[in-house]
């Protein structure tokens, strides 16, 4: 059973007329499919301000008991915050279980956590969430069953005693400090080797995962449902430049993310705080892009990396008409891709290319004997070679190479090129 209440406050009223009472239902609707509910019918209200007790307005309250009675439904979700307090009147007068937008968005997490971090912090997102909620509550808590919002700590334990709640938080808290250390070590050992990292942020099922695969052909899950990724994956890119990036998938953002889950996965975004790149996926099909866009960067606001260089990355233009792709222009901050059918790749990695300020190419004349063959073979794999003659037993070479190369060609270099521009390459912009 499905009940969403559309305008609750101004906040909302303006967030509702910006996105579209359809749109944001269906946002709603592939929420709850993500969750494995199916779902027996939907009510929206209009209202200038929610009701102090239930939220929704007791007639259309009524109605919904009604629908309720008469499908047999066990659950009602409602799109939207509910107070502890609310949440128990709801359910007085459905009789039946009532979960809040923060509940079904905690249980799809509960589903795709697979690290041992993820799962601590959503199992510390519930406890927290599930606090203020345990008095007044009785039997309907002690029937544990299946489904959603039943999914991590057993709740008949934490009604029956608080204390056990705050000790769990507690240990909770100290492992994800733990990891966060063992995590920190980890960085440390990759930042050792001086690789840039990029971050690919976005909205929730802009197709981040699948570019992920194509870029670095990691495996990750690709899934139409909702927060199909949690847990963050670093990988290893190749430039055009040759030169070496690691690649981050991060957790999808969403209209109204419960700020309990952002705070708990603020760990877990940290991969996104370091990045020296943001590629902002979007999907390009979406009616609901310019509203998607402000919520992503509301969450970056808090994670205070608005200031990151960023690319916009519009996905999915293989599901866009083709007279309307040819109105699509690739501009220095905006590239045009279809991740699932490969187009528009080499565009965006030569745009990476073009915006990481970190071991930047240089333009280098040298000059190397051809007794340096582990020399040779190293400018081969990591150095685009522009020209290159045989003179003497030496190599002479005309070169673009990142910073941490050009520095060990120094002694081999024979003209060097004022300001060291990166000139004469074909990713070089006019």
């Amino acid at each position: 059973m499905l009940a969403r209440n559309v305008a609750s406050d101004r906040a909302e009223a303006k967030s509702v007329s910006r996105v579209g009472v359809e749109e944001s239902l269906a946002e709603f609707r592939e929420l709850v499919a993500s969750a494995g509910a199916e779902i027996a019918g939907e009510f929206i209200q209009h209202r200038d301000r929610p009701d102090p007790a239930t939220l929704i307005g007791k007639g259309k309250l009524q109605e919904i008991a009604g629908a309720v009675a008469s499908v047999d439904a066990d659950l009602v979700l409602i799109d939207h915050e509910l107070s502890p307090s609310q949440q128990r009147n709801i359910e007085k007068e459905v009789n039946a279980r009532v979960i809040d937008r923060t509940q079904l968005i905690l249980d799809i997490f509960a589903r795709h956590a697979r690290s041992r971090e993820g799962q601590l912090q959503v199992e510390l997102a519930q406890l927290e969430y599930m606090l203020p909620r345990l008095a007044g509550r009785g039997i309907e808590m002690s029937q544990l069953g299946g489904g959603i919002g039943t999914r991590g700590p057993g709740e008949t334990q934490l009604e029956t005693d608080r204390r056990k709640i705050y000790r769990r938080i507690r240990h909770i808290k100290q492992q994800l400090e733990d990891v966060k250390r063992i995590r920190g070590q980890q960085r440390q050992r990759r930042e050792s080797v001086p690789l840039p990292t990029v971050a690919l942020v976005g909205y929730t099922n802009a197709g981040k995962s699948t570019l992920f695969n194509v870029l670095t052909g990691a495996g990750v899950l690709e899934s139409a449902k909702m927060f199909a990724t949690l847990d963050p994956t670093v990988r290893g890119v190749t430039l055009p430049s040759k030169r070496k990036v690691l690649l981050s998938d991060t957790v999808g953002f969403i209209r109204n993310l419960p700020t309990t889950l952002v705070s708990a996965f603020r760990a877990t975004l940290e991969e996104v705080q370091r990045a020296a790149l943001l590629l902002h996926v979007a999907d390009v099909t979406s009616a609901s892009a310019h509203d998607q866009q402000t919520q992503v960067e509301s969450v970056l606001k808090d994670l205070e990396v608005m200031d990151r260089p960023q690319v916009r990355v519009m996905n999915k233009i293989d599901l866009v008409p083709q007279a309307q792709r040819r109105e699509f222009k690739n501009t220095a901050n905006t590239v045009y891709i279809s991740a699932q059918k490969q187009l528009g790749l080499a565009d965006l990695l030569s745009t990476i290319d073009d915006h990481l300020k970190i071991d930047a190419i240089e333009h280098m004349r040298i000059r190397v004997p051809q007794s340096e063959g582990k020399l040779l073979s190293l400018i081969e794999s990591r150095a685009h070679i522009l020209k290159r003659s045989y003179r003497d037993s030496k190599v002479q070479m005309e070169v673009d190479a990142p910073e941490s190369l050009a520095r060990v060609l120094r002694e081999y270099e024979v003209e060097p090129i004022r300001g060291r521009e990166r000139s004469g390459s074909p990713r070089a912009k006019s």
